[in-house]
């Protein structure tokens, strides 16, 4: 049985995610957003579960304002904190276990607003955060795909979740990202079936185009 450990797993990606692994045989460890930030809490967490992948979901949006505007910093220290941070820790404190083990697959959500980041106009300091962390995603996999880990990213568009729906009620939600769709991209990327793809940026746009 394969040990998975999944980040932001309270979320509606992370909640159909995670029973979508646990169907498939998976056991299933989760992260207290509360303790994403904690290099001991990791160490803990990592003794008692050493995986064979992890899920990195935990990330946040806020936007509305253009760059200039955000006088405080505030939602620039936020969207770094949340998308850039939590990430840039959880995979410092999984590889040495992987690279240890040899083995291990890392798959971290991204978003399309790092590989089309002049759609996200308003949303600047979100864009810029998931930008630096393919760019982490990319560098990391780099160092470590010699020893058998593999580090991958997926970048959804919108994901159709209630949250969505409801702050864009007259959208098209037929052409969004179903959670289920989604989940199933990470699981084969968490996949021996995917062994030789690493540092790759997996477009999961639905049906809104490229």
């Amino acid at each position: 049985m394969a040990t998975v450990i999944v980040t932001g797993a309270s979320g509606a990606l992370g909640t159909v995610l995670v029973g979508e692994l646990r169907a498939a045989g998976s056991e299933v460890v989760t992260v207290e957003r509360a303790k994403l930030l904690s290099k001991d809490a990791w160490k803990e967490l990592l003794q008692q579960h050493p995986p064979d992948g992890a899920v990195l979901v935990a990330g946040g949006w806020q936007g509305g304002k253009r760059f200039y505007e955000d006088e405080d910093d505030a939602i620039w220290r936020a969207m770094l904190e949340s998308n850039l941070e939590t990430a840039r820790v959880a995979i410092q404190a999984l590889l040495p276990g992987m690279v240890a083990r040899r083995r291990g697959s890392i798959v971290v959500v991204g978003s399309r607003a790092a590989a089309r980041p002049w759609e996200s106009a308003n949303a600047a300091a979100y864009a810029a955060a998931k930008g630096a962390l393919v760019a982490l995603v990319k560098a990391a996999a780099a160092e470590v795909v010699s020893a058998g880990v593999r580090l991958n990213v997926v970048h959804p568009s919108t994901i159709d979740t209630a949250a969505n729906r409801s702050a864009m009620p007259k959208s098209d939600f037929t052409k969004w990202v179903s959670p289920q769709s989604l989940s199933g991209v990470i699981a084969f990327l968490l996949s021996d079936v995917a062994r030789d793809i690493s540092g790759a940026e997996i477009p999961v746009y639905g049906r809104v185009g490229v």
